[in-house]
């Protein structure tokens, strides 16, 4: 994949980076100007300071650091941001205090992590029927037995 155009819109914003070679997701940093503290259930609006072209036929997912999530509690509060092709304004982690304790962001902290990955976008249509399978129509934890 060619290098995905990024473009800086606050001082201090930071490229997207990897923590090790193996890395699949890419860190997002915060780009404040000071602290931000998020209460206990609370959410709170982090910008990152960037906005990129991610090409056609991708998106980028942003996803928990799993230190911030398992040592702190803070996580994405839509557990699963998307970042569309053709979406070029601010990249933004709402990030969701799930602790029972507040939580402090400070400016640079890494505070989720960015996966480029492509996207398979059909068609859908209408049917009245379905091919069959063994599960059918069992809910949830009917493949459990």
């Amino acid at each position: 994949m060619n290098p995905i155009p990024v473009k800086k819109l606050r001082e201090g914003a930071r490229l997207p980076a990897y923590g090790s070679a193996g890395a699949a997701g890419a860190d997002l940093y915060a780009c404040l100007e000071a602290d931000v503290t998020i209460a206990p259930g609370g959410d709170a609006w982090v910008p990152t300071g960037l906005s990129m072209e991610i090409p056609a036929g991708y998106a980028g997912l942003v996803y928990a650091r799993s230190s911030l999530g398992a040592k702190r509690g803070l996580a994405p509060a839509n557990k699963v941001g998307v970042i569309d092709s053709d979406y070029r304004g601010e990249i933004m982690v709402v990030l969701h205090n799930h602790s029972a304790v507040p939580q402090t962001v400070s400016p640079g902290e890494r505070v989720a992590q960015l996966v480029i990955t492509p996207v398979y976008t059909p068609e859908y249509r209408m049917s009245d029927d379905l091919a069959q399978t063994d599960r059918g129509a069992g809910g949830f934890g009917s493949t459990g037995k």
